[in-house]
Order: C-alpha cells, then structure tokens, then sequence
C-alpha cells in the first residue's frame, strides 16, 4: 500500500517498501516502537520529495549515483527492521539495534535536509541554465509583436503555437466543420478565409488547429504566425526555424529565407505541415506564392480582409446570426442584457453587424452601466457619421470610444503609436503618461485597467506580484485602425499625435511639403519597415514631447531633427525585427535638455558613442533585450558621466551583461535599480553600497549571482528588495541586518539561501514572499516581527516566470 503511494519509480519503490515495513513493525515490535514511530514520521514527512527526486532525474537524465546510498541503506534499513521484530529479551541487541535505527533516521533526515536541498538547488539551476541559450531565441518571439508563443508540453515557449481561443466562440460551429473537410481533403494547398475586419476570422483558425482531427493529422508541425503590415518574409521564416528548434541563419533576402525554409520542410519527408498566416493584407499577395511548395501533405491557411482570386480555396466568413451574436451579447454584458427593454438590445444587436468584436466591444462598455446609458448610446450610434469607407462596425466601435471621459480617452489614443500586433509593454505606456499628463503612476495603471474593462484591449498580467514591471498590453488591428482614423482629422499641423509609416524611402507628402510651418502635436510615432534607407527629410515639431521609434532594420540612424525637439520627455525605441537594431547618431541625445525617460528595446547600444554622451537631465533609462555589455564592460564607460542624475535604472533580459560599470556607485540620485533575467550577471560591485538614496533593488532571475556584497550595508533607505530565483545565492550576508528601512523581501526559488541571525534586526519588514520550503526558516523567525506576513508562493521549477 506505502509503495503504491509513492509510486513505481526505482527509488519511491525502495522507499514505498521500507516505509510499509517500519509500518507493519511499530505494531509488531514494542520495543523498538519509538524509534520505528520516528523514522515512520520522517519517511512520511518526505515521500512527496522522493516522487520529485525522481521526476527530474528523469527529465534531467541523471543517473542515480546521487541517490544510490539513500537507496543502499533504506535496502539496509529495511533488514535492519526485519530484523528488530526477531528480537526479544536480548537487553544488548536492543540496545545496538535502537542505536541503528536512530543512525537510520538520521542518514534519511540529513539527506532531506541537506543533501537533497543541494541537489534540487543544483537541478532548478541546470534547468534554468539550460534555458540560457533559448532564451534570446524565443523572447524574441514575443519582442517582433507576435503575441502567439506559448509554452509546450516541456513549458518552452515556441513562437509559432497557435494561441488560446476566447472563453466562448459562438455561432462558428458550422464555419468549423467546413473549413475543417476542406482542410483535411486532398483539394488546393491554400485555403484562404476572408471577412472583414472584427468578424472573427482569426478565432475560427485557431479553433480549427485545435480541432483533435487536425492536431492528430499535423501533430506539432502547425507554425501559427501573424503577418499583420508590413509583411516581412525573412522574419516569418525565422519564426518558423525558432519554432522547429534549429539554429536561426541571418537572411540577406527573401530567396535566402524562403530556400532555408524548402530545405528543412523537405527534411520533415512526408510528414503532414500547416503552415498557418494570420491576417495577410492585400499588398502581401505575391509573399503567399513565395511559401507555396510541391511537398505533399502541405497546407497553407491564411486569413485576410481581402479575396485572392485563383490563389487557393476561398472561405467567406459570414458575420454571427442572431442568436449567435445574442449570446456573446449576453456574456459580455454580465447578463445585463436579460433584463432591459428586447427592442432595444435588438436595436444594439443590429448596430454590430454580427462583428465579434463589436459585440465584446459595445456590450463590455454597457456592462452594470444605467438604462439611461444603454438608451443614450443606441441614440448615438443611430446619429452617427459614418467617417470612413462606409464601415458601419468602426461606426459602432467610435461610439464606444467618444462614450470615454476625456482622461481615459486621451490615454488610450496614445496605444496608435506602436505597430499593429505589437505587444505593448505597460511599463512604456506608464512612462509616456507620466509626462504628457503629469499623473501618478499608481493611477495611470487604474486608467489602464478601467480600459481593460472595456475590452478595448488585453492586458496581459503575467505575475501577481504586485508590480506591472512585466505586464503588457495586446489590441486588436481593427481598434488600432480606428484610433489611427479617430487622431487624423483636419491638418497635419493642428493633430495631437503623428502617427507615421514610412516604407523604403516614401515620406507623406505633407512631410516633403512641410516649409516654415510647424506641426503642433505633442506625441510624435514613427514606423519604418525594413527597407527604409534612415535617409531623413527634416521637420519642424518644436511641441513633441514623447517620440516613439519602430524599427525594422538591421541599422538605423537617428534623425537629426529630434535635435530641435526642446520638450521631448520621453524617447521610446523598439526594435521589430529579429535581430537587435545597431543604433548610430545616439549621442544626439544628449543635447535634449528636457529628455527624462528612455526606453530600448532589442537595441545595440553603440560604445564609441556611449563613452563620450552625457544625459543630464536623464531620470529612468530602460534596456530590454539589448546587447549592453561592450558598453558596461568597457573601462571607458563611465555610467555615473553618462546619466549623472538618474533616477531609475532598468535592465531586463540583456543576456550579455556579466557586471555593471564600477562607477555605478557614484549615482546617487538613483532610487529604483532593477537588473532581471539577466543570467550571465555573476556579482554586484562593492560600489553598490554608495547608493544611500536606493529603495527599490531588483535582481530576479540572475542565476549566476553569487552573493549580495557587503556594502549592502549601507543601503538604509532600501525598502524593497529581490532576489527571487537567484539560485546560486546560498546565503545573505550578515550585514543586511543593518537595512532597517526593508520593508518587503522577495525570495522566491530560494530554497537553499541561509537566513543570518541578523535578519531579526529587520523591524520594519512587512512582507516575505518566498516559496514553501523557505518559510520554515521564515516561520521560526515570525516571533520577532510584529507585523510581518509571509507569502508563500508554491516552487515553480517549469518556470511560468519565462512567459514574461
């Protein structure tokens, strides 16, 4: 019974048999019954962390030498027992024999309490560092506006998966089945399902790849990628190449990708392949040629707004019937819609055209709202004016966006300024709305989430640890459409935002045209895609106060005329393509004498520039996914120079930075220094300690940080601090006693971290949020804080962390 409990596994079926032993024997043998009792509690104590011994040896495919000598004495062990049942009056062999299961117990307890912690320390840490390589490779998924990679079975993320489907689908039962025949017949290689924008369309395939016919026919050859404008051939190949495990090649063209791409499928033989291309727009037409091959047992599934006469199967997809379209209705509406007035929620059903989303749209937004409201926005929309390409659903969505106060509205126009399908990273939408409207962070993160509500967007939560520094934001391309239409009326020189897209070298006219006159907008957006030459025609815009720069290409040169901006507040950089974009002309930077934040991401910040910039006014600069370490490494370099009056430092899956600048210490303005996922960090300088204005120290999932430097000391005004998953520290150091001021320690995946007896002197400590085996030690201290609670957070060695 005891071994079934474990399990059949070779060391659970040794321990299983020992334990059902001791069981039987406490019974049995009086004279042993307290030490059989003892060793029956420390096996029962345990036997969840034998099943897991065993399932990562497995995963890790490690031999058993580590355990071989629990497994030899619990052998031993179970004779040992055994034999005590055949001892009777003998004083002396009771005595040796009580003597050896004592020694038995103790050999199990130690291996528990010491030998296995180090192991599990040593297999989270393999597991963590075996993801080191992956990881530039598949947070690049996420970081070139693809919101479709998930995790597999393994929980790595692979950037081609095909996404989670909405809560409910009603109404495309019927589409299913007939795209799904189609699918799996022997017909035309490519099926295309058009519609307009809202209807659905990307949905119904998502539905249709996780259909079990289909899953069980192309298995885990399915590459899901969205397209959306510009296309990029090269990118969606790499995608693909990610997805299937193999090293990704640097194309110079798209003959090179899409040769790449032959030669590997044609490696798969005759196994079946989808290859899935959501939301393709009508100038992409010739790229779906490009992917079409002769391998048998190959399929292209597109999605699009427009027809492709002769392409392939066309599938027009029809909007909702009635009763689809009243049952989505319902569900966003909370139900609401049960009890109003039928004609009028008829009257709404029929403004939505049988659109999806607008029906999740316009019923979130009436959600618990009056019936005055309701009878208010059917009114509206009747009187509506159809603004652009008689699209009766962008009718319908812009009354719900003029239903939003001034305020929220205003924020939510600003999501125009990142590229359609881009995931948008909450922390930059923060930094763009402290500047422009002078808010609190905290609140402009609630205008954040009551925009949520509304379902204007997705706001992806990707931890709840009380911090947004993860999160991001994903809107739908009709949505982003309408605030692109809803931000350009009247002229170019009165708008409030520029929103601009520039292929190869094709400026908007009015730009070429543009003479002494300025534009007067506040936020300024500029898209390029991977052909644009960086050839820059100057523009006057004296009043821009945030700039936004999307960046396809390999290089890209930034334009001289930001030198002019004189309220430019915040710089937003991101690079879109696969590979980091190599940044030259930044040292014109530091001529802004108002620029306060910067945010790159996927950059390479350039070194002979960097040695000799200095950013004054510079409060919070953020570094994602770029290649800083040429820079932080150079004694050149000094950081205290460059930014003397920082504020806010952040760096974040830079997998290049092994140390930071020395200098670092001299920054004393700096309150907020958070240094994430960033594997390859081995120590912290002893310059730390210098920061005496440092609050806020983040330095999750650094695995190869050592130890906190004993200047840490110093750092009385910390009142946050980090270091969850920084498995190779196995102790704090004595001084951080002295860190009164501490208030909330994170220490999640710490298991192995020794707690000094200095810890007690942290008074003011509130929260500790760690995992199950750390609050023991946290547990037996509680008595010495009076206000602290403990948040246990349970381990989590498949690492949902990496999804951020």
């Amino acid at each position: 019974m005891a071994a079934a409990f474990i399990g059949g596994a070779f060391l659970g079926a040794v321990f299983g048999e020992l334990l059902r032993v001791v069981v039987e024997a406490k019974e049995k043998a009086k004279n042993f019954k307290p030490q059989l009792e003892q060793l029956e509690s420390t096996l029962r104590n345990n036997a969840e962390v034998i099943e897991q011994i065993e399932k990562y040896n497995k995963i890790l495919d490690h031999p058993r030498s580590e355990t071989q000598l629990l497994i030899e004495k619990m052998k031993e062990g179970e004779k040992l027992v055994l034999k005590c049942l055949t001892v009777k009056w003998n004083p002396i062999k009771r005595t040796r024999y009580a003597d050896k299961l004592m020694k038995l117990n103790s050999l199990v307890d130690r291996f528990f309490q010491v030998d296995m912690q180090a192991q599990q320390t040593r297999d989270n840490k393999e597991i963590l560092l075996g993801m080191r390589e992956l990881q530039g490779s598949f947070i690049t998924s996420f970081s070139i506006g693809d919101n479709s990679g998930k995790f597999n079975q393994d929980r790595i993320i692979r950037p081609c998966s095909v996404p989670d489907l909405p809560e409910i689908t009603p109404g495309l039962d019927v589409p299913l089945e007939e795209l799904k025949r189609e699918l799996l017949r022997d017909g035309k290689q490519v099926i295309i399902v058009s519609a307009p924008g809202g209807t659905g369309k990307t949905t119904l395939i998502k539905k249709l790849c996780k259909e079990e016919q289909v899953e069980d026919k192309f298995k885990d050859n399915i590459f899901f990628v969205t397209v959306s404008k510009p296309h990029d051939v090269k990118v969606i190949v790499q995608k693909i190449i990610q997805h299937m495990d193999k090293d990704v090649p640097e194309f110079k063209t798209d003959e090179d990708a899409i040769n790449d791409l032959g030669r590997l499928l044609k490696e798969m033989g005759s196994q079946p392949i989808l290859l899935v291309l959501d939301d393709v727009w009508s100038e992409s037409a010739s790229m779906l040629h490009k992917f079409e091959s002769q391998l048998p047992n190959y399929k292209i599934l597109v999605t699009s707004r427009s027809v492709f006469p002769k392409l392939g199967f066309e599938y027009n997809l029809k909007p909702l019937n009635e009763e689809a379209a009243e049952t989505l209705f319902h569900y966003t509406t909370g139900g609401d819609s049960d009890f109003r007035d039928k004609k009028l929620v008829y009257k709404i059903l029929g403004m939505c055209k049988g659109s999806p989303l607008a029906l999740t749209v316009v019923g979130r937004s009436l959600c618990g709202r009056p019936a005055a409201v309701w009878k208010s926005r059917e009114k509206k929309w009747q009187d509506a004016t159809i603004f652009h390409s008689n699209t009766d659903l962008l009718v319908c969505l812009q009354s719900s966006l003029d239903a939003l106060d001034d305020k929220l509205k205003d924020c939510y126009m600003d999501l125009g300024s990142f590229p359609e399908d881009h995931r948008i990273p909450v922390t930059a939408l923060i930094d763009m709305w402290v500047e422009l409207y002078k808010g609190d962070e905290d609140d402009l993160y609630a205008i954040l989430s009551d925009l949520s509500n509304v379902n204007l967007f997705d706001l992806v939560v990707t931890s709840d640890e009380g911090s947004y520094h993860d999160h991001f934001v994903v809107q739908h391309d009709l949505l982003r459409e309408l605030i692109i239409h809803q931000s350009m009326p009247g002229p170019v020189e009165k708008m409030k935002r520029l929103f601009i897209e520039i292929s190869g070298n094709n400026f908007p006219e009015w730009w070429l045209e543009q003479k002494s006159q300025p534009v007067n907008a506040r936020l300024l957006s500029i898209t390029t895609d991977d052909t644009f030459l960086s050839s820059w025609y100057d523009i006057e815009a004296p009043a821009v106060e945030v700039v936004v720069l999307n960046v396809r290409t390999k290089e890209y040169t930034m334009p001289n005329f930001m030198e002019k901006m004189e309220n430019l507040k915040v710089l937003v950089v991101t690079g879109c393509g696969f590979l980091p974009v190599e940044l030259s002309n930044f040292q014109l930077l530091g001529s802004l004498p108002t620029l306060k934040r910067t945010r790159l991401e996927r950059v390479s910040i350039p070194l002979f520039e960097m040695t000799t910039m200095q950013m004054k006014h510079l409060h919070k600069i953020s570094l994602v996914l770029c290649n800083v370490g040429q820079v932080f490494s150079n004694s050149t370099f000094q950081i205290s120079n460059a930014f003397p009056n920082l504020k806010e430092l952040d760096i974040d899956y830079c997998n290049d930075l092994e140390s930071l600048p020395n200098d670092i210490g001299n920054i004393v303005s700096l309150k907020i220094l958070s240094i994430t996922n960033c594997h390859k960090l081995s120590h912290l300088p002893d310059g730390i300690g210098k920061l005496v204005n440092l609050e806020v120290l983040r330095l999750a999932s650094c695995t190869d940080l050592e130890a906190l430097p004993d200047s840490i000391e110093n750092l009385t005004n910390l009142k946050f601090l980090d270091i969850s998953e920084c498995l190779s520290i196995t102790e704090l150091p004595v001084q951080i006693g002295e860190i009164y001021r501490l208030e909330t320690l994170y220490m999640r995946g710490c298991s192995s971290c020794d707690l000094p007896s200095s810890i007690m002197n942290l008074k003011n400590l509130e929260i500790v949020q760690c995992d199950e085996k750390t609050s023991y030690k946290w547990e037996e201290l509680q008595a010495c804080f009076p206000s602290l609670t403990i948040d246990v957070h349970k381990e989590d060695v498949n690492l949902h962390w990496l999804y951020k």
